[in-house]
């Protein structure tokens, strides 16, 4: 299983949310290239970079810096947040990022979803993020009557090389992930599954790794406040 570090940008900088609220935010470094530098020096095999002001805004804002960052690791980066249109998807994958994460319109847009699987092909990752397993979308600010196993199932009938789950409830608490939760959504999509969202050890680490169909771990805070150790957590996961 993967572990890889998150690096979420809000204006300018690194910082992570609790539960994904903009009000409850802590900053943990001015400079997000050096932080994406720090993780790929400790081993991490990819980045996941998120555009927190383009989740909220609906649109890519922080383009600038993840182009900066893709330049400066030769890791590979999957990039969300805001990802609306096929021309969104285009605009990151074009500044270097390997993935693109796709979210609230592909939940809303069954479309688009095909859409842009196919004309990306094996570049688009689903983002399924779930509240009380329902699928919440706008930067997590709205949930939807859609159950997270099913958008998961569609991704995977539209052609997305991966998803990424997340349990809003857990994400930035360090509180462990939702692991009978992760583990009904990586039955249900039957393609890799990265599991997102409360991670804060090395026994959460172990749990994942062997819940069948996950594939990666995404680690925020934890690394950030120093509980995980990114060295650690990747032996754990081997």
């Amino acid at each position: 299983m993967l572990v890889i570090p998150a690096v979420d940008l809000k204006g300018g900088r690194c910082v992570r949310l609790l539960q994904g609220k903009a009000s409850a935010e802590t900053v943990f470094s001015d400079d997000p290239v050096a932080m994406a530098e720090r993780w790929e020096n400790e081993g991490a095999p990819r980045l996941h970079v998120v555009d927190l002001d383009g989740a909220f805004g609906g649109g890519p804002v922080q383009t600038p810096i993840i182009r900066a960052i893709v330049r400066a690791v030769s890791i590979p980066v999957e990039v969300g947040g805001g990802l609306r249109s096929p021309e969104h998807v285009h605009a990151v994958l074009e500044v270097g990022a390997r993935w693109a994460v796709v979210g609230t319109r592909a939940a809303l847009d069954p479309a688009f979803l095909v859409e842009v699987c196919r004309r990306f092909e094996d570049r688009i990752i689903v983002g399924v993020d779930a509240s009380d397993g329902r699928v919440a979308v706008d930067g997590w600010t709205r949930v939807l009557d859609l159950q997270a196993e099913a958008l998961a199932r569609d991704a995977a009938a539209a052609g997305a090389s991966t998803i990424i789950y997340t349990d809003v409830a857990r994400d930035g608490t360090q509180g462990g992930p939702n692991v009978w939760s992760t583990e009904a959504v990586a039955r249900a999509a039957g393609i890799p599954v990265f599991a997102s969202g409360g991670v804060g050890s090395l026994e959460d680490i172990r749990q994942l790794a062997a819940i069948p169909g996950v594939e990666g771990a995404i680690v925020g805070r934890a690394l950030y406040t120093g509980a995980v150790s990114l060295r650690a957590a990747l032996a754990e996961a081997r």
